[in-house]
């Protein structure tokens, strides 16, 4: 990066730090420069045994971080003991994935500890900027899902919400990735191999599970029978707590994650007898169920490994749960009032059953009550529109498992056919095949989404779109059955870290233009419009973004060995790799601009760099035949003068929150190109709109709210609506006949499955097939021609630079709806019936 950019930013920023701390008074101040100097040495020399002189970065940034924990535990302390007083109402939080990315910046901003921070360590002669960069993403998420659930953690806190969030304590994440020959290769994660210094491990509350078994019936001395789950095998889960720290707030929830361990670690006596392996084996089996994020289900031990890792995880959460409950509370009336339960997605719907057996078999209480609590305490979030991924486990392996569990999802399925869809649709045995939780087959199966929306009292989508479709096309029977039922809950993102940390530069121009109150408040971004005919302030805006791309094209030279200008258009994709998503038609327009160029080196484009960035599941054989093609692609375009550095391709490895902080304020054009009725709601597209990208999509998930809030004139639409999808394939869909109608989209098709590309003819015909003869099941071909006319309005409008500015400038000016602030508000209002607890 220039020495200038950098200064330039330094300064910038810290003007910006100044502003902050002075105006919003929110903050408190519970830490001097000297303490917070005082704090860093102690833990450099006590914690970490290390003499400052002769530490490394990795021990600064640590001693840091722990020196912020401390403030923040501080003020943990004190919301727990308000919570405590006065036996709050709160929610928890249940979701496999937390995406939360590097926390030193974010603690430092949302505690206002940043400028003192700063400060003490130049005093220090350490340069706090180094230290940002330091630490891996934590691994405990992969996409959108667990994304979200970070930026919900972020506005219960800072919206002074009393909240738990619960999952896995996982020990390598996903995966890294890494692009060898242009292909995925996954390799472990090891996030936790150095420590993380913002965890604490809790090991007073852990947690015992039992799986397997068998289930008997014992009867008492009147003849009552009663169900007892017996000869388990158990593990034991121990919580991790990261603390959360709200912006401009006293408020410090936390995400408590559970880590497996065996029950016993170390058999001594088969050890003795020559078993060294064996000896160990139930510690290495039961340690498993944390060590990775979506074991591969390609298998039935992975099949298998999933169910026990969701079981443990919500066995866990409820026991802690109900823990805390009984502190202050002596009676399960009580429960649904003080207790609000969200499953985000169906990953944690097996909660409902395992809090089913505890009120049933635990605390004896009658099924109508049992299943009245249930469904007062708990809320479900879905998340997608694809009947293939809501989740569905087979009895066989739901019964060896869980075998009481499964009994219990049987009688709520016999007590909802026999009751409730009878008395809906007398004799109808289609709507009880329809809503049976259970499908008949070979094996049978539990659908657990169908759980999930019995067991709740609201079940929301997550955009307009989303929401509807939810009703009339993915559970319609339910939606009629329990009109009341279904909710839409617009997702959102935290300002905080997609606008504050991630584009400090942006951020303070914001703060000098319309003040400091917007990180709270993201409707305040609305005043920018009244600059939009500021000379000046437009091209200070243009020139951050500039700035943005310069690092950007740093970076990609770092990672890919790639050169591009950072004048060019750079044309952004990063999201999980997956066909609905489409990568694959932006990669054939890119194959179309480039087929033209080779024909025309003097066509009049303006210089586009693609970035992509996306992980493919292990076991997705199609989706990383996706990623290998553009690499291939790539490394054709990237080394071939004849087209002058027109278009450039960098696919930028290990795709994580750390490197979209880096893209996001860099990108011009946000691609949200998902087939309409496909895409739920998408928040990629909120973070990059945010930053000032307009995006070019189709109306799919929240880009038709985008649209509606930044005008038409702000945003590229093209394709099929969803309507029209439904309507073509009714009429009967052929791919073939737009690869025939159409010379060149039948030449890049051709081209691609060819061996110009890998040297190997088959290397892409996963692709090829899946477009053709399999029948292209997300109408990749019926809208590549509106995508590619979509482009050239793209390319058009860029040369105006003077109307672009005031597009982007339009784009984050319009963004206040999206904030999830906002999100969390409406969940709390209609949903959780939550108060704000506010902590002096």
């Amino acid at each position: 990066m220039s020495k200038a950019i950098k200064e330039k930013k330094k300064a910038s920023v810290a003007a910006g730090l100044k502003r902050s701390s002075k105006a919003n008074g929110a903050f408190k101040t519970i830490c001097s420069v000297e303490e917070f100097k005082v704090s860093v040495r102690n833990h450099l020399v006590r914690t970490l045994a290390h003499n400052p002189a002769a530490a490394t970065q990795t021990d600064w940034w640590i001693a840091v971080s722990l020196a912020v924990r401390d403030q923040i535990l501080e003020r943990s302390s004190e919301s727990m003991t308000v919570h405590s007083e006065q036996n709050v109402r709160r929610v928890y939080y249940l979701s496999l994935e937390y995406l939360m990315g590097r926390l030193l910046e974010n603690n430092l901003i949302s505690t206002g500890l940043m400028e003192v921070a700063s400060e003490a360590l130049r005093e220090l002669d350490e340069d706090l900027d180094g230290l940002l960069k330091e630490g891996p993403d934590m691994g405990l998420g992969n996409g959108g899902l667990g994304r979200l659930a970070a930026c919900f953690m972020d506005s219960l806190s800072t919206l002074d919400y009393p909240a738990v969030g619960y999952g896995i304590h996982y020990e390598f994440g996903l995966f890294r990735q890494e692009i060898v020959n242009g292909e995925q290769m996954e390799k472990p994660d090891a996030w936790r191999r150095f420590g993380n210094p913002w965890e604490i491990v809790r090991p007073e509350y852990a947690v015992k599970v039992n799986l397997y078994g068998k289930v008997e019936t014992h009867f008492d001395d009147m003849g009552e029978g009663r169900p007892v789950w017996g000869d388990t095998r158990s593990i034991v889960g121990v919580p991790w707590d990261i603390p959360v720290a709200g912006y401009g707030c006293s408020t410090v929830n936390f995400l408590r994650l559970w880590e497996s361990r065996a029950s016993r670690d170390f058999d001594l006596k088969v050890f003795n007898d020559g078993g060294y392996v064996e000896a160990v084996q139930e510690k290495a089996e039961s340690e498993s169920v944390s060590k990775v994020l979506y074991p591969n289900d390609e298998t039935e031990a992975g099949k298998e490994l999933r169910l026990v890792q969701q079981y443990f995880f919500v066995a866990c959460s409820l026991s802690d749960i109900i823990r805390r409950h009984q502190r202050s509370n002596n009676t399960w009336d009580s429960f649904p009032e003080k207790v609000a339960v969200q499953l985000n997605d169906t990953h944690p719907a097996v909660a409902i059953a395992e809090l089913m057996r505890l009120l049933l078999d635990e605390e004896v209480l009658p099924w109508d009550q049992a299943w009245a609590i249930c469904q007062k305490t708990f809320s479900y979030t879905n998340h997608t529109l694809l009947p293939e991924a809501l989740e569905r486990w087979s009895v066989p392996l739901f019964e060896k498992v869980l075998p009481r569990h499964l009994q219990i999802i049987f009688e709520i399925n016999r007590r909802f056919l026999k009751t409730e869809v009878e008395n809906k649709w007398p004799g109808d045995s289609d709507k009880k095949r329809t809503l049976s939780l259970i499908e008949e087959g070979h094996p049978r199966m539990i659908h657990m989404a169908h759980l999930a929306i019995l067991g709740s009292h609201k079940v929301n989508g997550v955009a307009a779109m989303h929401t509807d479709l939810l009703k009339s096309y993915l559970f319609p029977e339910f939606a009629e059955l329990y009109p009341d039922r279904f909710t839409n809950m617009t997702n959102g993102v935290t300002p905080r870290r997609w606008l504050k940390v991630c584009n400090p530069e942006l951020a303070a121009l914001i703060d000098r233009t319309i003040g400091v109150d917007w990180p709270k408040d993201l409707d305040c971004l609305r005043d920018l419009e009244e600059s939009l005919h500021d000379k000046k302030f437009c091209k200070e805006f243009a020139e951050i973004k500039r700035d943005n791309k310069v690092r950007l094209a740093e970076l990609i030279q770092q990672q890919c060995g790639i050169e591009v200008s950072p004048d060019a258009i750079f044309d952004v994709q990063i999201k999980r790799l997956h066909e609905y998503k489409r990568q694959h038609l932006n990669l054939l327009y890119i194959l179309t601009l480039y087929r033209r160029l080779l024909r025309d080196p003097d066509l009049d484009i303006v210089p586009r760099v693609f970035i992509f960035g996306a992980k493919a599941a292990p076991g997705y054989v199609l989706a990383k035949e996706i990623i290998h093609a553009i690499n291939a692609v790539a490394d054709k375009i990237n080394n071939d003068e004849r087209i002058q550095d027109k278009i450039k391709i960098a696919f930028i490895p290990n795709y994580g929150v750390t490197i979209a902080e880096k893209i996001i304020p860099a990108a011009d054009v946000s691609e949200q190109i998902s087939t309409a009725g496909k895409e739920a709601s998408g928040t990629g597209n909120m973070k990059l709109a945010l930053n000032g990208a307009l995006t070019l999509g189709t109306l799919d998930g929240a880009n038709v709210e985008i649209l509606e809030e930044v005008g038409e004139d702000n945003i590229f639409i093209f394709g099929l609506k969803e309507a029209e999808v439904e309507t073509l394939w009714k009429d009967g869909y052929s791919s073939y006949d737009y690869y025939w109608d159409n010379e060149e989209l039948r030449g890049v098709i051709d081209w691609l499955s060819s061996d110009y590309f890998s040297g190997d003819s088959n290397d892409f015909a996963g692709i090829r097939h899946s477009l053709l003869d399999g029948g292209d099941p997300y109408l990749v071909l019926a809208d590549y021609a509106a995508y590619v006319e979509a482009q050239r309005e793209v390319d058009l409008a860029y040369r105006n630079q003077d109307s672009w500015v005031k597009k982007t400038i339009l784009n984050t000016a319009r963004m206040g709806k999206f904030s999830s602030d906002r999100t969390i508000k409406e969940y709390a209002e209609v949903i959780w019936k939550l108060s704000p607890v506010h902590v002096p």
